[in-house]
């Protein structure tokens, strides 16, 4: 990563990484509102709340609920996307000192790379899910009228399912983000090391593009069927007395496999990927330059 050409405080690496989050999610919102419709979609699911695809539910969302409605529930995520993302790079810088230590290694290993990401993602997971619950039951269309917003979201869960209602989804999101993070990271590590060496900040930029995009693909192809029942998982309201047929993540990947084939554990993919394909890529590259940034400033201090 872009803070082993020098290290630099905690505060800094945490900074940069909210800003990269931000910008992210400024600019790729509206597909992860398609991908959660698409996923949170049923063999039930008829008329305006059946989907054909990514296209289809675009096209569906603005005709019959308005274009603003790609944007519902981004204050969420908006508010998410600085300590989620913060933390994320934040916690890969620390773990990667820890495990090189730990293993006595000078710099990082394709091995190293993916277990920090994956250790990376578990600490990540913790700061993200209230942000997440409140955003999948925003995006949902069955409950949009059931809440004025996310502190209604807020109110409204914990005042009818209890405080710890905030957390449900943790263990599947867990899985969400240790799983992407491992394939985000090491593949970053092993792009950048297939790739030639960049002479130039322009040069630069092209090769953090090129191994952000790839991490966020591969992260997205072994996490997807996790996300899928992590999104379904936080969009049911439990109900005292009734188990919910989504709990736990493992069984609600068997579930859903068993009732609409394997197939269905990919839905919302393609938004996905090309959010989290081209997101990794301005995560990376808006990361780099903050930490260049940083660099730079405290250097011209000294």
């Amino acid at each position: 990563m872009a803070s082993e050409k020098a290290p630099l405080p905690f505060g800094y690496t945490f900074m940069a990484g909210a800003v990269a989050g931000v910008s992210e999610i400024l600019v790729m919102y509206p597909l992860d509102v398609v991908k959660t419709r698409v996923q949170l979609q049923t063999s039930k699911s008829v008329g305006a709340d059946s989907y054909n695809g990514m296209f289809d539910c675009f096209q569906k969302i603005i005709r019959n609920e308005g274009f603003s409605r790609l944007y519902r529930g981004i204050s969420a995520p908006i508010l998410m996307e600085a300590p989620k993302r913060a933390t994320k790079f934040a916690a890969n810088d620390k773990w990667g000192k820890f495990y090189r230590e730990l293993f006595g290694q000078q710099t990082m290993t394709q091995s190293l790379s993916v277990l920090t990401g994956a250790s990376a993602g578990a600490t990540e997971s913790f700061v993200v899910v209230p942000f997440e619950l409140v955003k999948i039951r925003l995006q949902d269309k069955a409950s949009a009228g059931k809440y004025n917003g996310m502190i209604d979201v807020v109110t409204k869960t914990v005042r009818n399912e209890g405080i710890m209602a905030m957390y449900n989804g943790l263990e599947s999101t867990l899985w969400r983000h240790i799983l992407w993070n491992a394939g985000y990271f090491g593949c970053i590590h092993q792009v950048r090391l297939l790739m030639p060496k960049a002479d130039t900040k322009k040069g630069q930029t092209v090769n953090d593009i090129v191994a952000g995009t790839v991490g966020g693909t591969v992260g997205t192809i072994l996490n997807t069927p996790l996300d899928v029942v992590k999104s379904r998982i936080q969009a049911t309201v439990k109900v005292a007395g009734q188990a919910p047929k989504y709990n736990w993540a493992w069984p609600a990947v068997a579930t859903v496999a068993k009732e609409e084939g394997v197939a269905a554990l990919y839905k919302g993919f393609v938004p996905k990927v090309l959010r989290l394909g081209p997101g990794g890529g301005i995560l990376l590259v808006v990361y780099t330059g903050m930490m260049d940034f940083f660099r730079n400033m405290r250097e011209a201090k000294a």
